[in-house]
């Protein structure tokens, strides 16, 4: 689909990669609904966008909706097919760093939720409108770690890797119908979505860093080209395909990785991680 068509619905759309990803969009011709948690955040940067790529309203629209409750999932989806969508971009998520032992029990659950839960539901509640237009597309924003398990990231990976295998699975149960469905796997990105401790093991693992608006731009050329999948950087796109046809190749080579994290939490009672709302 030529972005010039499409009229895209973008969950996590203040935080993050989701200002570039709506600039991108607008620059590009679409039509851009940007979705968060705070109708304040969400006008100042719907007003902020309209600056910087001369698009107005109608073009730009906004609406406040919280993920995690399935009433606002519900409002969303109504709200979406009576604008006209014809693409669902999942980009909302939570962060999730540490040794397992390390977790919060509760971040855990809110980091499946966020990140594999609410796509899995918001794409159920929408199907019947996009299976009604001409032409549709899904594109959920996963991660290289959705297909590359990294020390670490253990909770993080489980649920961009569910969210990279429902991608797959609704691909291919939708292949005759007009809604393509689309996984992007950024690597790490320089965003707030990186604490301190992420940011000290990115350095001491030698881990590359793109821009959000390199991330923007593989989203724009995903969206036109249509193809399934599209990971981001070298190496890591190619490590994901190898850890693919033979996973226990790789692991000897993540030992720097597990010997770089933080200590292990002694409480009793584990801290809670750094939970943020856009993806890496």
């Amino acid at each position: 689909m030529k972005a010039s068509s499409a009229r895209v619905v973008l969950t996590g759309a203040s935080g993050g990669i989701g200002q570039p990803v709506a600039q991108a969009l607008l620059k590009a011709g679409a039509a851009v609904m940007l979705v968060g948690r705070s109708a304040a955040g969400l006008a100042a940067q719907a007003s902020e966008l309209s600056q910087l790529t001369g698009v107005k309203s109608p073009r730009i629209d906004f609406r406040v909706a919280d993920l995690s409750r399935p009433e606002d999932l519900a409002s969303l989806s109504v709200l979406a097919s009576a604008w006209g969508c014809n693409v669902l971009v999942h980009n909302a998520g939570l962060a999730s760093f540490g040794r397992l032992q390390s977790l919060d029990a509760r971040d855990i659950q809110a980091v499946v939720q966020t990140n594999l839960i609410a796509p899995m539901l918001l794409t159920q509640a929408l199907l019947p409108h996009l299976l009604a237009q001409p032409t549709a597309q899904v594109i959920c924003v996963g991660s290289v770690l959705g297909r590359l398990g990294l020390p670490g990231f253990s909770a993080y990976s489980a649920s961009k890797f569910g969210l990279r295998g429902f991608a797959e699975a609704l691909r291919r149960e939708l292949q005759e119908t007009p809604v393509k469905v689309q996984y992007l796997g950024p690597r790490s990105t320089r965003t707030d979505f990186n604490n301190e401790a992420v940011e000290a093991y990115n350095q001491a693992t030698g881990t590359a860093m793109d821009s959000p608006q390199t991330v923007a731009v593989e989203l724009l050329a995903l969206l036109e080209s249509e193809a399934a999948e599209r990971f981001v950087g070298f190496p890591e796109s190619l490590a994901v395909r190898l850890n693919g046809l033979a996973p226990t190749w790789l692991d000897a080579g993540f030992k720097r990785n597990s010997r770089a994290l933080p200590a292990a939490a002694t409480t009793d009672r584990p801290p809670a991680i750094t939970s943020l709302s856009s993806p890496i």
